[in-house]
């Protein structure tokens, strides 16, 4: 690890004022689950910290894939373009996820595209480095196999919903397992906390914008959300999970 961290003198490596606690958030990574506290400093230098601002890229789809990112603090939206233009939102990443598995699996290009929604600090650890922490530690790579095996499981599960469910159940999955995995609880109820627009809900959902604020307004006369001004909070999860699970 000392090596290939002398190579990468030149680039932006970690201040003091950063050290331990991206130390911790790397030891609180899936990824790098089990590795020793004096590994864990060794792999913190060798990385580098970014700053983002909102909407700020990440990486680009078709980007060379030389470095994949753990995110620090703030959240990414992570999107495909299709031949014809149209963008997808393949999922959000939030706090100790990883962004960029087409690093891990091997693969020369960005399939996707990440952008910060909200202010935001990523930490990057590049391919040469990560191929060499694999081969010290194959505990990380065997790590890396579960984190790109619950991806995919989770893509499995997101078209499994697209195939057989009716948009408004596959709208309240898509709310629902925002709020579980970004959503704190306010005096309203429980809040996704990042920005999120009807036309993004519209975009992870496989709908339109007009079917979207169709379904969110009828929620609200029920009481079961509250949106507008790019935030959404869930005010009663268990009717709206009972919709979610309903037949048809």
């Amino acid at each position: 690890m000392r090596r290939v961290a002398a190579r990468t003198g030149r680039r932006k490596v970690f201040g003091d004022m950063y050290g331990t606690a991206d130390q911790n958030i790397l030891g609180r990574t899936d990824l790098f689950r089990g590795l020793s506290p004096e590994s864990l400093r060794e792999l913190r230098r060798s990385a580098v910290r970014r700053r983002l601002a909102p909407y700020d890229p990440v990486f680009h789809q078709g980007d060379p894939a030389e470095t994949f990112y753990i995110v620090a603090e703030g959240r990414l939206r992570v999107t495909q373009t299709t031949a014809d233009g149209q963008q997808v939102i393949i999922r959000y990443i939030g706090p100790t996820e990883v962004a960029g598995l087409a690093v891990l699996a091997g693969d020369e290009l960005h399939p996707s595209t990440a952008t910060a929604v909200a202010d935001s600090e990523v930490i990057g650890i590049s391919r040469a480095i990560i191929r060499e922490v694999m081969a010290r530690h194959p505990e990380v790579a065997m790590n890396a196999v579960s984190v790109i095996a619950a991806r995919y499981r989770e893509m499995q599960q997101r078209l499994r919903e697209l195939s057989t469910q009716n948009v408004e159940r596959r709208i309240a999955h898509t709310v629902l397992r925002l709020a579980q995995e970004a959503g704190r609880r306010t005096a309203r109820g429980i809040e996704i906390a990042f920005p999120l627009s009807r036309q993004d809900l519209a975009e992870m959902t496989g709908t339109t914008l007009h079917t979207v604020s169709r379904v969110l307004s009828a929620w609200e006369s029920r009481g079961l959300v509250d949106s507008g001004r790019r935030r959404v909070v869930v005010r009663r999860p268990h009717e709206l999970a009972l919709l979610a699970d309903a037949a048809g």
